[in-house]
This record gives C-alpha cells, structure tokens and sequence, in this order.
C-alpha cells in the first residue's frame, strides 16, 4: 500500500521525524518503509528533508520488476515541491544484491538532480540498497552526487 504524503503530514503519530546527516542515517531511515519483498521487486523510494535535514515526508515513486523500475522525473519533483522540501534523498533496492549503480541508476539520478535544481531543491544522496540491513551503496560517499 502506497502512503501519501498528506496522510503523514496530518497524522503525525504514525511518522516520526528524524534528521538524516549521513548515508547510515538513511539507510537505516528508508528501511522502515520498504517491506520483506525487498529482494524480490525493485522499489524506487524518496525522502523529503527541511533545512535542518529533517525528514518531512516520503513516498514509493515506483515498484517494479526483478531487474528494473520506472521513475518518472515529474512524479519525483511533484513530491518534492508539495512538500515545500529543500532537499531529497533517493534511495532504491537491488534485489540481486549487486549494489554497483547501473547506468540507468546513474542517468536517473542527474535527470532527477537537473530538474530539481531549477526549484533550489537539492538531491543529497542516492542510496542502493541490499536486503542485508548493512548494505548499501551510497552516491554521496562515492562522489557521485
């Protein structure tokens, strides 16, 4: 089941707030969202942070199959300027396991980040995620972003 952003930001009790200051954070952050299909279905997730870093909000973008998922550019931005965020994180599964981005991964991610810079919003890192808690492979820390 799809969250909506608006359902988060009027039941608070369900959402908690939390600030997202390095990769780990984030990783250990979006994890809450994705479910036991994590190895089988790729997912395409964002993360809708303030100023001060603060998770505002997030939301599926998309679910595919094995090997793929469609992300479309404008559904990304429409997320992120609803939520009036100043920055996003993306994050998104490898269910192989394989955390190497693909060109695919690569090219979304600058597609992604040239749109949202005409809003002075800022993609802050893209995160590829393992099934394994402890794997994931992080743009920001590979000087990707």
């Amino acid at each position: 089941m799809e969250t909506n952003l608006y359902e988060i930001r009027k039941n608070k009790t369900n959402f908690v707030s939390e600030a997202i200051l390095s990769s780990a954070d984030a990783n250990k952050f979006i994890r809450q969202f994705y479910s036991d299909d994590i190895g089988v279905y790729e997912s395409f997730f964002i993360m809708m942070l303030n100023n001060a870093a603060k998770c505002i909000g997030y939301a599926k973008i998309s679910q595919g199959g094995i090997v793929g998922t469609v992300v479309d550019v404008r559904i990304v931005a429409k997320y992120a300027i609803d939520s009036l965020a100043t920055r996003i994180i993306l994050a998104h599964n490898h269910p192989s396991g394989n955390l190497t981005p693909s060109i695919q991964d690569k090219t979304i991610t600058t597609k992604i980040s040239e749109a949202l810079n005409l809003f002075d919003i800022k993609v802050t890192d893209h995160l590829i995620l393992a099934e394994d808690l402890d794997k994931y492979y992080s743009f920001a820390d590979n000087n990707l972003i």
